[in-house]
């Protein structure tokens, strides 16, 4: 059955939309040749889509040649804002971007563990809000007739432990702090006109992998986080796993040889979390000799694993990122074995202090461990990961909704 006049419109804008967002300002003439439409059909949608307030003239095509030059259309940044989180054990980042991902303002502050569930969550909220102040005084004014110009659309949280995939909403997780809960419905609460949703803070790192980073190629790969804590997060067949109860990738639990005990049910201390956690880390650099000096808001370890790979050749530092290479492959191969990824990107503020020579350094050993080819790359985000998935998973729910094809 052919689509109506209506519906196939709503295809063709849709299309349209989305390819501005993709490939940035595009004249009608590319339009028409990426979406195999006709011209008039390509005529009638920038005009539909231009007086929507959805897309305006943004420039000119062919500057640098004589005669008339061709428009070029873009998506209207400002019709919309969007926030993103990374709500960490010890604190929390924001960044607030228009519609096409300009980052408009940022900010970031430490959380003390004993301030306490209310203090703790007045303090991340107060920061949002500045932040997102701060973005609303950015930008021309909006064009006449252009609805919601400039508010806060959508809010995308990332954050550690189990998102229950049946409610959307965090788990009550043992060693997580009970403000990371009390976020969520807070900032709904203050900002009522908002679309806020929070998502594990890995699976966010791998969707951003996958767009942006280190696994753009990939329709099917695992990332493997190296930072604070240890987890992993699955794409398979270009869509991300989240399990039965939202528990794909608690890789920190995996029983793994080479520890002292078991995992249990409410610790990972004994699991793959013991062996290639930052404070394991950091301890197996101190067994070396290797030291460094961390940056701002750098897990433990990350500093000793950055100067490791820049003394490699160095003994000390060579049998340091054997050993810790060592540790790695086990869950990396543990991952393969289940499900054949293909790929394992290692991710965090680790495994991007690492970089190619600790991948290098996992490869080997996982080419030996395992029979299924499986190539390893180091992450090209590290812990910007998360805060560039939220953003980028609040950016698409946004444009779902304002990208819905005007009547007529």
């Amino acid at each position: 059955m052919p689509a109506s006049p209506r519906t196939a419109r709503a295809i063709n804008d849709r299309l349209a939309l989305r390819l501005l967002q993709q490939e940035g300002p595009l004249t009608a003439g590319q339009l028409k040749e990426l979406t195999g439409l006709s011209r008039p059909t390509v005529a009638d949608l920038v005009e539909r889509l231009t007086a929507s307030g959805l897309i305006t003239v943004v420039g000119e095509a062919g500057e640098q040649r004589r005669g008339p030059n061709a428009k070029l259309y873009g998506i209207v940044a400002g019709l919309a804002h969007l926030a993103a989180l990374d709500v960490r054990t010890e604190g929390v980042a924001v960044v607030v971007s228009d519609l096409v991902g300009r980052v408009l303002a940022e900010a970031s502050s430490p959380i003390a563990g004993e301030a306490g569930t209310g203090p703790a969550v007045e303090q991340a909220v107060a920061l949002v809000e500045r932040t997102v102040k701060e973005a609303g005084t950015i930008g021309a004014p909006p064009p006449e007739g252009v609805r919601a110009w400039g508010r806060l659309h959508t809010v995308g949280i990332g954050a550690p432990g189990l998102i229950d995939p049946a409610t959307g909403e965090l788990r009550d997780s043992s060693g997580l702090p009970a403000w990371h809960r009390r976020l969520v419905a807070a900032l709904q609460e203050r900002l009522p006109e908002a679309r806020v949703s929070v998502e594990n803070e890995t699976n966010l790192a791998a969707l951003a992998e996958q767009r942006d980073g280190a696994a753009r190629d990939r329709d099917t790969f695992v990332l493997l986080w190296l930072g604070h804590g240890t987890g992993a997060a699955v794409i398979l067949d270009g869509t991300l796993r989240r399990g039965a109860s939202g528990g794909t990738g608690e890789i920190g639990f995996l029983p793994v040889p080479g520890t002292a005990g078991l995992p249990s049910a409410t610790g990972c201390e004994g699991g793959f979390h013991s062996l290639a956690g930052s404070a394991a880390v950091a301890a197996l650099a101190a067994e070396h000799g290797i030291s460094g000096t961390a940056r701002e808001g750098e897990p433990v370890g990350a500093a000793q694993v950055r100067a490791a790979v820049a003394a490699r050749g160095e003994a000390a530092a060579d049998r340091f990122l054997d050993a810790l290479a060592g540790r790695i492959s086990i869950g990396a191969a543990s991952v393969a074995a289940v499900l054949d990824p293909g790929c394992v990107v290692l991710g965090g503020e680790l495994g991007q202090a690492g970089g190619q020579e600790l991948a290098r350094r996992v490869q080997e050993r996982l080419d030996v461990m395992s029979p299924l080819p499986t190539e390893v790359r180091a992450s090209t985000l590290g812990g910007a990961a998360v805060l560039r998935g939220a953003l980028l998973t609040a950016r698409d729910r946004a444009q779902d909704e304002l990208f819905t094809a005007p009547e007529g």
